[in-house]
């Protein structure tokens, strides 16, 4: 099944929007005032020239500390490489802008594995000056070490761990800080299960993996050992409930499909066993009967007998 990276990062961001804006962009920050957010429904563009229907990820009205007037916040999720991306973050600007006539923060997030460096400049220019110079916000996740934030109490830097620039043989490691991150961050279970559900999404253990993060963990010198483990120890029985629950509701409604199949069986052969006797009381013969309802001669004499 294709992952949905777009509504992913929707429901992250949406959850903890003020710390994703910490993050990234923290003299932003300081400037919003968190306290007067509203989360606005989807808008749908449609590209003419391309024939094709864009989707804006997220927008958020908010207000600037110290002033009065509202703010619009745009915040679109990349997961794929895209040559004309800004010119696509200039259209959604300029079309919000006609709708809303406010100031908008364009955001874009770069979340797809290729390492490269992103342009956040759409600008039309000639030989005789300059018409237009659009910038945007950009975060590059792949660009970002992930060492770098595991010290970050912060539910957007433990969740994007696994979108961050990290290797293979970094994995386990990798699993090991985000668990420690969750621990110290003390989240109610809704929001905890979402962080794990974001990141095990993206990094995934194999079993010999799974088995190193626990004698690793179990190595651990900190406070946080304990907890970590119940942790791993608390999720995988979850998993474990979780499938056999979806194990019983699938062999419950196989059974009952079974059941209306074997029903449906013996309802049928038992409804051609009434009518052939009752032809055979009509005085017609075995070969007649067989003929008429398209069943060997054999056959219908076992029902008859029956």
């Amino acid at each position: 099944m294709a992952i949905d990276h777009d509504r992913l990062f929707k429901e992250l961001i949406q959850t903890f929007f003020e710390e994703f804006i910490l993050l990234f962009f923290p003299d932003m920050h300081e400037h919003i005032d968190f306290g007067h957010l509203s989360f606005l429904s989807e808008e749908l563009f449609t590209d003419v020239t391309a024939g094709e229907k864009y989707r804006v990820d997220l927008l958020v009205e908010t207000k600037l500390r110290a002033e009065d007037g509202l703010i619009i916040v745009h915040v679109e999720n990349q997961a794929y490489i895209q040559p004309s991306f800004p010119e696509r973050m200039f259209l959604y600007f300029s079309r919000l802008f006609e709708k809303y006539r406010t100031r908008i923060v364009p955001i874009a997030v770069f979340s797809y594995d290729a390492l490269r460096k992103e342009s956040s400049v759409f600008s039309i220019e000639f030989p005789f000056g300059d018409v237009l110079q659009f910038r945007f916000f950009p975060v590059e996740l792949r660009n970002k070490y992930w060492r770098d934030y595991i010290r970050h109490d912060n539910p957007i830097a433990a969740a994007l761990l696994g979108k961050m620039g990290y290797t293979e043989s970094e994995k386990v490691e990798l699993k090991k800080e985000f668990l420690c991150m969750l621990v110290r961050l003390e989240l109610d279970e809704a929001r905890q299960r979402l962080l794990l559900g974001f990141f095990e999404t993206y990094v995934k253990l194999s079993e010999k993996e799974e088995q190193q993060l626990q004698s690793e963990v179990k190595a651990m010198e900190t406070k946080e050992r304990e907890k970590v483990l119940e942790l791993i120890i608390s999720y995988e029985q979850k998993g474990r409930k979780e499938g056999l629950e979806e194990g019983m509701k699938r062999g419950i409604q196989q059974g009952i499909e079974q059941g209306m199949r074997q029903g449906m069986r013996q309802g049928m052969k038992q409804g051609m066993k009434q009518l052939i006797r009752n032809m055979a009381r009509k005085g017609m013969t075995v070969e007649d009967i067989a003929r008429l309802v398209d069943l060997p001669e054999e056959e219908v004499r076992e029902l008859l007998e029956k």
